[in-house]
């Protein structure tokens, strides 16, 4: 059987995610998990750990991101330079007045993607918004399972026709019988 059945160049091709991390009630984790198994493709059904399938991701309103617990005041970041006596940290907190709440999402979805050749360009895809405001509003296909066209959501029965004009090709829709 062949290997390459499926594997065309519309299941390689990348899709915009929107989330609006302000406005969902998952913590941290729970987002920082979900954001890091669609920049991987584990969501497509090519998916394979050594090819880089995955989409791109806008998360906007991090300045409000959600954690449980004290974790805002007890969890510490640790940077070293290999130096004697250059182990410093900083705390959840601090880390959000000095770089905002989109630092600490990155730093969480990077601890989750696997540690090889591929996490530069996945994080590479994954773009960050303090405020709700983002320039990639024509670029987003999906939102809430939802197609859009141009930032506008496309009709139900037009979903193949946006997708080709996003720059997708056809997919192939399931015959009906008449």
């Amino acid at each position: 059987m062949s290997q390459t059945v499926g594997k065309t160049r519309l299941a390689y091709s990348r899709t915009w995610h929107y989330i609006n991390v302000g406005t969902d009630p998952r913590p941290l984790g729970r987002i920082a998990s979900s954001i890091a198994t669609v920049l991987m493709g584990k969501n497509k059904p090519i998916w394979d750990p050594s090819t880089d399938c995955g989409d791109y991701v806008v998360a906007v309103g991090c300045s409000d991101l959600h954690t449980t617990g004290n974790k805002r005041q007890q969890k510490l970041y640790y940077t070293h330079n290999t130096r004697p006596g250059s182990l410093k940290s900083m705390s959840m907190d601090r880390m959000f007045e000095k770089w905002g709440g989109g630092e600490v999402l990155k730093k969480a979805v990077s601890g989750m993607l696997p540690k090889n050749r591929l996490r530069d360009k996945r994080l590479a895809r994954l773009k960050l918004f303090e405020g709700q405001d983002h320039p990639y509003r024509k670029n987003i296909v999906r939102f809430a399972g939802r197609v859009y066209r141009n930032g506008v959501p496309a009709p139900e029965g037009k979903v193949v026709q946006a997708l080709r004009e996003t720059g997708q090709e056809e997919i192939a829709a399931p015959k009906t019988e008449a």
